[in-house]
């Protein structure tokens, strides 16, 4: 395509980069509107569920530590189980 004045291609030229400065701001409108809301809303569920698990563990680890105080020879029978049960499937 051929130019019969200079002037057109600046011309061109800022048009186009105006598009693009307005497309920039779609996007970035976008992202604020949208997708930043959104991720925050996943980052705090993610953060909620973390402390469930949290404080899930730290119950259970608890409740076991209990049961191994309670009944000492029982844990001890049970982690010897345990191991040679590991033992068995390992060698297979």
């Amino acid at each position: 395509m051929a130019y019969d004045r200079p002037t057109e291609i600046p011309s061109s030229m800022d048009e186009t980069h105006a598009e693009i400065a307005a497309l920039r701001a779609k996007v970035e409108a976008l992202m604020n509107d949208r997708v930043s809301p959104a991720v925050a809303r996943v980052a705090d569920k993610a953060e909620a569920a973390a402390h469930q698990a949290t404080d899930t563990i730290r119950e259970q680890t608890d409740r076991l530590v209990d049961a191994i105080r309670e009944k000492p020879l029982t844990a001890v029978g049970i982690a010897a189980l345990t191991g040679f049960v590991f033992a068995v499937l390992c060698r297979r």
